[in-house]
């Protein structure tokens, strides 16, 4: 269903539109979804180039706009150049979400001899699976350019976060002409490296990162070791019921991936494991949880530029990590999992179809290449999930690229430097600096 209204919020004007897209480019009689946007202008901005905001995830809508109290805080910056779209990728927030009883296109592709599904649900695991492999940053990519051609827009340019910048790349790979410029926050991935490799690499930052904690919080080691103790005989137990394995703990450590959050880590620790806080608290800094099931399903396919998976992050953990329930880990699925997570359980099967998906090539070094469009990426020297090495090594490949590495920030850096990673990078992108 396609849609078009406006209204004003205070400093800045709000247009919203949902256009219908293929669910399968290759395939149109499969079927549609609705894509939603939010087109943000600052008063007296409506004569603005576009940029178009790429949200972390995968599986994650995109941020809710304000001026009263600037959310996201990076977003008056932003407005100053562009007019914004904020665009709630495929099966997410306003755009038909992924979920078990989202109706499915009516010409969705079944089993011979089985009856229509009418939801994933009723689906086989194959076919959900199938239906799911639609929601990559091919399929993003896609879309921002039905967005872009309803707006009438002759250019954008994506802002890429984490795995947006991932849809940035290939955005960049496939549809240059479509760009003015491209800015990536945190998100320039591998273009030559399989999944694993990527992984093993996190692991090594991870173990880093851990014993930096451990130094300037000494205790934490030894609470952590207790928790791990209580959750092997499944004394920790979420508000919904669910016992935490040691290896869900472990995915404590992904906090220490952001500015704050190895604080925020510090405080959960030094609470009771009984007491209905920490519970509470727990269920909170879990990084894969049922609100955006796509996070889970598909998070390893982010990593695959023309590989299957296979559990990357399982196979590549190192020994003295598997010794050690210490040693945390980020951004690391692990299959278990989708046994022990009572919202992500129906997900189990679908998931483990996934692994061993073939996936398609996003990115090509020879396309990259040949991208002549200026772009500024921030490369976070200490990046737990976009390893600096791997990103300037695809930095490298396109000629109009400009890095910056920095240590002043984590792979948050967008958010937590307020508005100064995002001015450096559109300066960069405006040829307003050069470094």
């Amino acid at each position: 269903m396609m849609s078009d209204t406006a209204y004003d919020m205070p400093g800045m004007h709000v247009r919203e539109i949902t256009v219908d897209v293929p669910l399968d480019a290759a395939a149109p009689a499969r079927g549609t979804l609705e894509v939603f946007a939010r087109v943000v202008t600052a008063f007296g901005g409506e004569d603005r180039p576009y940029a178009v905001y790429l949200q972390g995830g995968p599986g994650v809508e995109a941020p809710r706009p304000s001026l009263s109290s600037a959310s996201p805080v990076w977003l008056p910056r932003v407005l100053e150049d562009y007019q914004l779209i904020l665009l709630d990728q495929r099966g997410t927030g306003r755009s038909t979400p992924i979920g078990m009883d989202t109706p499915l296109p009516a010409s969705f592709a079944r089993t011979p001899g089985v009856p229509a599904p009418r939801t994933l649900r009723e689906a086989s695991p194959a076919d959900a699976a199938e239906y799911l492999t639609h929601f990559r940053a091919d399929g993003i990519v896609r879309d921002a350019e039905a967005v872009r051609a309803f707006l009438g827009a002759e250019t954008l340019t994506p802002i890429g976060q984490s795995f947006g910048g991932f849809t940035t790349l290939h955005y960049l790979s496939t549809r240059p002409d479509s760009l003015a410029g491209a800015i990536f926050t945190g998100g320039l991935p591998s273009v030559d490296r399989t999944p694993a490799e990527v992984y093993a690499t996190t692991w090594e930052i991870m173990r880093e990162k851990t014993l930096a904690h451990y130094r300037r919080f000494p205790g934490d080691r030894n609470r952590v070791e207790e928790l791990s103790e209580l959750a092997a005989v499944g004394g920790i137990v979420l508000p919904n019921g669910d016992a935490v394995s040691p290896a869900r703990l472990r995915t404590l450590g992904h906090l220490l991936g952001g500015d704050g959050g190895a604080e925020s880590l510090h405080w959960l620790l030094g609470l009771d494991p009984q007491s209905h806080a920490f519970r509470h608290d727990l269920a909170g800094a879990l990084p894969f949880r049922g609100r955006n099931p796509l996070y889970a399903v598909i998070h390893e396919s982010s990593m695959s530029n023309g590989h299957t998976t296979r559990w990357s992050a399982e196979r590549s953990m190192p020994a003295d990590f598997r010794d050690d329930p210490t040693l945390l880990g980020g951004e690391h699925i692990h299959p278990g999992l989708f046994a022990e997570d009572s919202e992500l359980r129906e997900w189990k099967e679908i998931a483990a179809l996934l692994a061993e998906h073939e996936w398609p090539v996003l990115y090509t070094e020879e396309a990259l290449r040949r991208a002549e469009v200026p772009a500024a990426a921030a490369v976070y020297f200490r990046d737990a999930y976009v390893p600096a090495a791997h990103s300037l090594e695809t930095a490298a490949l396109l000629p109009r690229l400009t890095p910056w590495i920095t240590s002043s920030w984590e792979h948050n850096g967008i958010r937590s430097s307020g508005t100064e990673v995002i001015s450096h990078l559109i300066d960069l992108v405006q040829h307003r600096r050069t470094a």
